[in-house]
């Protein structure tokens, strides 16, 4: 249950596959873009990815109410096509980001979100496609990505288990052979107690695919928790600062804060480990710190052992604790001086 992005493998048992998200944190500068995909390198991400669209494709210019941004969002208020035309990265940079991403050996892709997108993305030979949380119900789109062959990362987002069914079945049908699900809360940003993490095995189990997170939350205990239940993929917003106005700064990471969050994630993956019991590698020298039985007062030949002269006691040379009923009663075949750990030819 693998899939495979440029020659990595992605999945169970292996190393968590991190995404850094650029979206519009470059403000629509080009050397700010760049200058994220450079910082995203050295927080050590494995990939970069953008948003490809335009307002003209995602919405149409109307300031009518159904075309505002409301409820409680960051960009309340705001018509659909200005927000979109203020958070698009234009598509003539994208070739270079590809570029610089690839020089400093990063994965490089993008979400599409039109078949003109979809088309743009294959001409620069990206290597896996992304469909975006609300576009998984577009289930043309979602065909089109599949057709061409590439993995196919799905973000889940608000969707029931029904359309995500819809969604896998369809693009599975149109022959994408690998993919992956994001558990995905889309809300921004998204509140811990919203994340449901817990869904990410399940998405596993019920499609037989590699699950991960698209997060959105604060901070980075999220996605170390999504690691710990499983995740193989993590994707998570970048910026500069977020002290930097834009559509997404708010709930982006830092460079220094995506550095921790991989580090906790590499630990994380870590600590997982396999199933095991017993005394590891690391645990040998400490074994002698165990309790065993000693003889804590001075005895002669023939003393009886009581609970006052032998004890179970740190460290561990004498014998095991569970013969200490054994013992009481019996009488000591020689003299043993306070402090000798307890073995069975000194017990009559």
């Amino acid at each position: 249950m693998c899939l495979e992005i440029d020659g990595r493998k992605i999945g169970a048992g292996q190393p968590v596959y991190i995404v850094a998200e650029i979206s519009a944190n470059h403000n629509q500068k080009f050397d700010q873009a760049v200058e994220l995909v450079k910082a995203a390198k050295k927080t050590g991400a494995d990939a970069v990815k953008l948003q490809t669209f335009t307002p003209d494709t995602l919405t149409i210019e109307s300031n009518r109410p159904e075309f505002r941004a409301g409820g409680g969002t960051l960009w309340d208020g705001k018509t659909l096509y200005n927000l979109y035309a203020e958070a698009c990265t234009p598509w003539e940079w994208q070739p270079k980001l590809k570029e610089a991403a690839e020089r400093l050996q990063l994965d490089f892709f993008s979400t599409a979100f039109d078949p003109t997108a979809v088309d743009f993305l294959e001409a620069m030979d990206v290597p896996v496609h992304k469909v975006a949380s609300f576009e998984i119900v577009d289930i043309p789109l979602v065909e089109k990505m599949a057709r061409t062959g590439k993995p196919l990362l799905i973000s889940t987002g608000m969707a029931s288990l029904g359309e995500i069914e819809e969604a896998v079945r369809a693009a599975r049908g149109a022959g994408a052979a690998q993919i992956a699900l994001l558990k995905c809360t889309s809300a921004y940003p998204a509140p811990p107690e919203q994340m449901n993490l817990r869904t990410i095995p399940h998405l596993a189990r019920a499609f037989g695919v590699p699950a991960g997170l698209s997060d959105h939350t604060l901070g980075i205990a999220v996605p170390v928790a999504a690691v710990a239940l499983g995740a193989c993929i993590v994707e998570k917003h970048f910026t500069l600062s977020r002290s930097m106005p834009g559509p997404d700064s708010a709930f982006s990471l830092e460079p220094h804060e995506f550095k921790a969050m991989v580090e906790a994630i590499r630990a994380a993956e870590k600590a997982l480990g396999e199933v095991h019991y017993g005394v590891s590698e690391r645990e040998a020298a400490s074994r002698v710190f165990r309790r065993s039985l000693f003889v804590v007062e001075d005895m002669k030949a023939g003393a009886v052992f009581t609970e006052e002269n032998v004890r179970s006691i740190r460290p561990g040379h004498g014998l095991h604790p569970r013969h200490l009923p054994d013992v009481r009663g019996r009488r000591a075949t020689r003299d043993i001086p306070a402090g000798t750990p307890l073995a069975w030819n000194m017990v009559g």
